[in-house]
């Protein structure tokens, strides 16, 4: 299984939240980084493709979600 790494840009409103699930939760072989913006938290997440892909997706439509 090959390694791959996802970037989501998440704003400054849901971050915080975001990081708390990320650090709360056990993410298995995910690995993730957080830089911080002004506006927005570039979060990456990096491990086995198939799983990436799959966090990268979810993350994607909890940010779009209001």
């Amino acid at each position: 299984m090959s390694d791959a790494t996802y970037v989501s840009f998440v704003p400054r409103s849901k971050r915080s939240r975001l990081r708390q699930i990320l650090t709360s939760e056990d993410t298995g072989p995910v690995r993730w980084t957080e830089k911080r913006g002004l506006f927005v938290s570039e979060f990456s997440f990096s491990g086995p493709s198939v799983i990436v892909r799959k966090v990268h997706a979810h993350v994607t439509s909890w940010v779009a979600r209001d």
